[in-house]
C-alpha cells in the first residue's frame, strides 16, 4: 500500500516543472516514503530512487527520507537489508539538494546521546564531506558549521584514561578521531586532547590514538601555511582584524586557548618538538610558555589546570636562583604563581592542589634573590588565605638561614628584610583579627620570630630585628595577647553554655547551632559542636605557648647583652 502511494505521488509530480511542486506534495511524498521505509520496502524504494525519471523530485524531496534511512542503520544492527539502507543513503546524498540535506544531517548528529554520538557520526561523516563538495556558496561557513556541530558532540563523551579504556574504546571517541585526520580544525586542540591521557612516548605511541590524532592537526597546520613554529612563537604579536572591540577580544580568547593547547602538546607531550630551533633557551622557553599556563591556570577548577601544571613543571628546568628578578616584570610571571595559589586553594581535586604547591615551591627555587623577595611580597599582599601566607613566611625563613649560615644577601638581611617582616609580624586587623582563621600564618610568624631571636644577638643585629623590637611588639605580640585573652574567653563561654543545655536536655540528639566569631557554625550535634570548640581552645593554647616562648627568648637576649655591656 505505501509503494503504491508513493508511485502515485511520484507519478503525479513527474509531468511538473520544479517549481510548481506544492508543499502538500512534499508532505504526502515524505509520509509515503517512510512508510515505505518502516514496513520494509527498501528495496522498492531504491529502484524509485534509481530511476532517472525521478531525478527531479528526489532532488527536491528525497532529503526528507534521510532520516529514517539513518535510524535504521543505527538501531537494526543485524537487518538482513542494510546494504539496500546503505545504498539509498547514498545515492540520496548524491541526488538531492545540498543545502537542505546538509542541515537535515546536522540535525540528525544532535539528536542522540551516549554511545550513540560516536556511531552517528561514523555513519554520517562520509555523507557530510560529499555535501559540503557539492555546495556551490558559503562552503567555508558551511565546513565551520559541521566542524563545529560534530566537535560539540565529540566534546560530551567521555576521554578515556587508561590504556585498557583506549583499547576497548567503549563510546568510540577513538575511533571517531583516527576519521576525523581529513577534517581536523584547531579547536580539537583543546577538547579531548587536553583531557587525553597520552600513551609514553615508547614502541607504543603509534598505537596511542590521541598522540596520532595531534600530530596530524599539528602536521595539516604546517599544510595549509601555518608551521606550528610560527604560530608558538609570533602568538601574540597579531595586527588588529575587527572594528569592534568584543569580536577582538573573543577572537584572541579563543586563539588563545587553542595556541595554548599547541604549546601544551609540543614541548610537554613532545609531539613534533624536534621541528622548534635547537637554539632556544630554557629561560626563554620558559618565558614564551608562562601566557599559555596563565591560560590553563584561570580554570583551576577544571582539568584543564592540570594541563597548565603540567606544562609550568616541564618548563622549570633551569637550575635553581638562575631566574633573574627582571623577569618579573613580565606580567605572567607574577600572575601565573597567583594562578597556582587558586589551584593550591580552591581546586577541588587535592591532587592538583598539592601538585600546584610543589611547582609553585620549584617556581621560587629558580628565581634568583630579588626574585624570590619580589615574589614574596606579591603573594603576601595577593593570597588572602593563611596557609599560603604560612608557606611564604617558612620560605622567607630559609632564605634568612640561607644569608646567616652561608652567603650574605641583602635582600634577607638588613633594611630590606625589615620592610618584608613589617608584612608577617603584624595582626591584619589588631587584637580584632579571626584568630582561628589566621592561625597557620600566626603560627609560622612567630616561628620566624623565635628563629630570629635565638639565631641573632642584639649586638650583631645582622637582620636589623633588635633594632625593630618594639614596633614588632607594639604591631604584633601585644594586640596577640590581647586576642588571644578575648577569643579564649569567648570560646570557653561556648563550652559553657553548650554543656548547660546538653545537662537541660541530656538525651537530645537535636542539631542546634552557635555563634563564633561573628559567624555562626553550621547545624551540628552538640557532641561534634564541643568537638568543634575544644579544638579551636587547643589551637589558641598553642599559639600561646609558642607566643610565651618567643617573649621569654627576647627577654633573655636583652638581658644576656646588657650584661655584657655592663661588663664592658
Amino acid at each position: 500500500m505505501a509503494v503504491e502511494e508513493l508511485q502515485s505521488i511520484i507519478k503525479r509530480c513527474q509531468i511538473l516543472e520544479e517549481h510548481d511542486f506544492k508543499e502538500e506534495d512534499f508532505g504526502l511524498f515524505q509520509l509515503a516514503g517512510q512508510r515505505c521505509i518502516e514496513e520494509g520496502h527498501i528495496e522498492e524504494l531504491l529502484e524509485i530512487i534509481q530511476n532517472e525519471k525521478n531525478n527531479v523530485i528526489i532532488k527536491s524531496m528525497g532529503w526528507n527520507l534521510v532520516g529514517p534511512v539513518v535510524r535504521c542503520l543505527l538501531w537494526n544492527d543485524k537487518d538482513e537489508k542494510r546494504k539496500e539502507y546503505f545504498l539509498t543513503l547514498d545515492l540520496l546524498v548524491k541526488l538531492c539538494n545540498p543545502k537542505e540535506l546538509l542541515l537535515g544531517l546536522l540535525e540528525l548528529i544532535e539528536e542522540p546521546s551516549g554511545k550513540q554520538i560516536s556511531h552517528i557520526i561514523l555513519l554520517l561523516l562520509q555523507p557530510l564531506q560529499t555535501v559540503i563538495q557539492k555546495l556551490h556558496n558559503n562552503k567555508a561557513y558551511s565546513v565551520g558549521l559541521v566542524l563545529s556541530t560534530l566537535w560539540s558532540q565529540l566534546s560530551l563523551l567521555p576521554v578515556p584514561y587508561s590504556k585498557e579504556q583506549i583499547q576497548t574504546d567503549d563510546y568510540g571517541l577513538c575511533q571517531c578521531l583516527f576519521l576525523f585526520y581529513g577534517i581536523i580544525f584547531i579547536d580539537s586542540l583543546k577538547c579531548p586532547l587536553l583531557t587525553a591521557q597520552f600513551l609514553e612516548q615508547s614502541e607504543e605511541a603509534g598505537n596511542d590514538p590521541f598522540r596520532c590524532f595531534a600530530s596530524e592537526i599539528i602536521g595539516f597546520l604546517s599544510a595549509i601555511g601555518y608551521p606550528f613554529p610560527q604560530i608558538i612563537l609570533n602568538h601574540g604579536r597579531k595586527k588588529k582584524t575587527w572594528d569592534c572591540l568584543e569580536l577582538e577580544e573573543e577572537e584572541d580568547k579563543q586563539l588563545a586557548d587553542s595556541v595554548a593547547s599547541l604549546a601544551y602538546l609540543v614541548f610537554v607531550q613532545g609531539i613534533r618538538i624536534d621541528q622548534l630551533p635547537l637554539v632556544l633557551s630554557p629561560s626563554y622557553l620558559l618565558q614564551l610558555n608562562m601566557g599559555h599556563i596563565e591560560v590553563f591556570l584561570q580554570r583551576y577548577d577544571h582539568l584543564d589546570g592540570s594541563s597548565g601544571l603540567t606544562s609550568m613543571f616541564s618548563c622549570l628546568y633551569q637550575e635553581d636562583n638562575s631566574l633573574l628578578y627582571q623577569y618579573l616584570e613580565i606580567k605572567s610571571f607574577l600572575t601565573v604563581p597567583q594562578g597556582l595559589v587558586k589551584v593550591m586553594t580552591l581546586c577541588p581535586i587535592e591532587t592538583l592542589r598539592k601538585k600546584g604547591l610543589a611547582i609553585l615551591q620549584l617556581y621560587i627555587n629558580k628565581l634568583d634573590s630579588q626574585g624570590k623577595y619580589t615574589l614574596f611580597r606579591c603573594l603576601l599582599n595577593t593570597s588572602n588565605h593563611s596557609g599560603v601566607e604560612a608557606f611564604v613566611i617558612q620560605n622567607i625563613k630559609n632564605q634568612i638561614d640561607l644569608s646567616l649560615k652561608k652567603t650574605y644577601n641583602k635582600w634577607f638581611i638588613g633594611p630590606q628584610l625589615i620592610s618584608l617582616l613589617d608584612l608577617v609580624l603584624f595582626l591584619p586587623e589588631g587584637a580584632e583579627t579571626d584568630l582561628l582563621q589566621n592561625s597557620d600564618r600566626i603560627m609560622a610568624s612567630l616561628n620566624l620570630l623565635r628563629y630570629l631571636v635565638i639565631k641573632d644577638n642584639e649586638n650583631d643585629n645582622q637582620t636589623g630585628l633588635w633594632t625593630e623590637l618594639e614596633k614588632i611588639k607594639n604591631n604584633f605580640l601585644k594586640p596577640l595577647h590581647t586576642g588571644l585573652n578575648m577569643s579564649k574567653a569567648h570560646y570557653e563561654a561556648e563550652i559553657k553554655n553548650s554543656q548547660e543545655k546538653s545537662q537541660v536536655v541530656p538525651m537530645s540528639k537535636d542539631l542546634c547551632s552557635i555563634t563564633v566569631g561573628g559567624e555562626e557554625i553550621p547545624n551540628m550535634p552538640p557532641e561534634m559542636q564541643l568537638k568543634v570548640l575544644h579544638s579551636a581552645l587547643f589551637t589558641f593554647d598553642l599559639i600561646e605557648s609558642v607566643l610565651a616562648r618567643v617573649e621569654e627568648l627576647i627577654e633573655i637576649k636583652t638581658k644576656s647583652t646588657s650584661e655584657e655591656n655592663v661588663i664592658k
